[in-house]
């Protein structure tokens, strides 16, 4: 019976038996073929046909007998089959099942060597453009409004997609591109070819002291579509990555892939490790640590931290941006809004009330109803009218601005 065969011999047996059944059946096949044969040829040549014929059937003979005898041995082929198969499967998965298991073990307490935990200063160190790379869900967005938050510099957003409550910390007039206005960001991209020629003029007869406070930090989101949409596109990344850091015009350029080609810069792939710092989130870090780097276990460590863990060049990097939002966007420097009192109260306050301050600094004088909080942000989705009135009153109590009104009239203006 096959159950006390042993893998090994079950296969072989297997290989026999099926071996021996098809060729007892050629045999009598060619035994036939030739007897047919020998009826239309010559008489003398009849003998030689016939004792081929017979010897043929012989051999088909013996190997029924073996066939028989290895059936007998295996007893129900079907369940041996299924034996030799699963026999055969554990041979062949058990390096993979191993080699998985070795490499998908990573201590939980490992950490990489050069890992990094602020890739701002790593960036500003560098004195590099920021090309962040990364597919649909890793984050892109969200770490380009946190970089632009910190980076420094009077911040322009060119972004065709944007929604009404994206970029809201910043002068909506620096948001270019909205519903899909790919001629206001192709102008403005002339513009900035301008200002970057006025420096270069300036910085020429005056040195730096004469472009200091004209530092910009322009972000272009989804690039590749931005380089088919706009004619400047292509030589003003080009421009700016040659010029623009030593006129302190610093670009971030958002891609799904880090081909130069997705970044404009076809045929000239050494300006773009050159002259900007690659962030490569998601997918496209792990692809890096395992074929650029030759590191599984870093991309392991990577897999295991998900959206928090990416590269920054050949740099590993773990920033938790999971809860940063509106909460944690600082009003930049330049921006002319707010004082001592409201950064001083920042950290106590919760990410509605952010919101409205930011809104407040951005509109001073305009008194905030509740209707229009509700339609500017859907960071109030789901909130009543009343509700938005109670945190306008807690917050006036707090010395965070003043109330208008009584009722469902009541209203929230900043002040200082």
């Amino acid at each position: 019976m096959s159950s006390n065969l042993h893998p090994s011999q079950l296969h072989q047996h297997l290989q026999m038996y099926a071996y021996a059944k098809w060729s007892s059946w050629g045999s009598l096949l060619l035994a036939v073929s030739l007897l047919s044969l020998g009826a239309s040829l010559p008489r003398q040549s009849k003998p030689w046909v016939l004792a081929a014929s017979v010897g043929t059937l012989e051999v088909g003979r013996r190997h029924r007998q073996t066939a028989k005898m290895l059936r007998e041995s295996l007893g129900d082929i079907d369940r041996a089959s299924r034996i030799n198969f699963q026999a055969l499967a554990r041979t062949q998965t058990q390096t993979t099942a191993q080699l998985a298991l070795t490499v998908g073990a990573v201590d939980a307490n490992w950490q990489p060597e050069n890992l990094i935990t602020d890739p701002v200063e790593y960036i500003q160190k560098k004195q590099k453009h920021v090309a962040l790379v990364g597919g649909t869900g890793d984050g892109k967005s969200t770490f380009t409004q946190y970089l632009s938050s910190k980076i420094g510099g009077r911040v322009v957003v060119y972004d065709s997609d944007a929604k009404p409550d994206d970029w809201a910390w910043l002068d909506q007039a620096d948001v270019i591109g909205r519903k899909g206005n790919f001629k206001a960001i192709d102008t403005a991209m002339g513009k900035d070819l301008e200002i970057l020629e006025d420096l270069v003029q300036l910085r020429g007869e005056g040195g730096d002291n004469a472009i200091a406070g004209r530092e910009r930090f322009i972000v272009a989101e989804e690039f590749p579509i931005l380089v088919d949409e706009c004619d400047h596109a292509a030589t003003w990344i080009k421009r700016h990555a040659k010029r623009g850091r030593r006129y302190k015009q610093f670009v971030c350029a958002l891609a799904q892939n880090d081909t130069a080609e997705n970044f404009g810069l076809q045929g000239d792939k050494d300006t773009l490790y050159s002259c900007f710092c690659l962030v490569r989130l998601g997918q496209f870090g792990r692809d890096h640590a395992r074929t650029k780097l030759k590191d599984p276990q870093l991309e392991q460590w990577l897999k295991a931290g998900g959206k928090r863990r990416f590269m920054v060049d050949d740099c590993p990097c773990e920033l938790d941006l999971s809860n940063w939002g509106v909460t944690a966007i600082a009003q930049p420097e330049n921006s002319g809004g707010g004082d001592e009192e409201a950064r001083s109260q920042s950290s106590v306050m919760n990410e509605y009330e952010q919101f409205i301050v930011n809104w407040g600094q951005q509109h001073p004088g305009e008194v905030l109803k509740a209707r229009i909080l509700l339609q500017a942000s859907r960071l109030f989705e789901g909130m009543q009218p009343d509700e938005v009135r109670i945190i306008f009153a807690s917050m006036a109590d707090r010395g965070l601005g003043e109330v208008e009104g009584n009722g469902d009239r009541l209203g929230w203006r900043w002040s200082k």
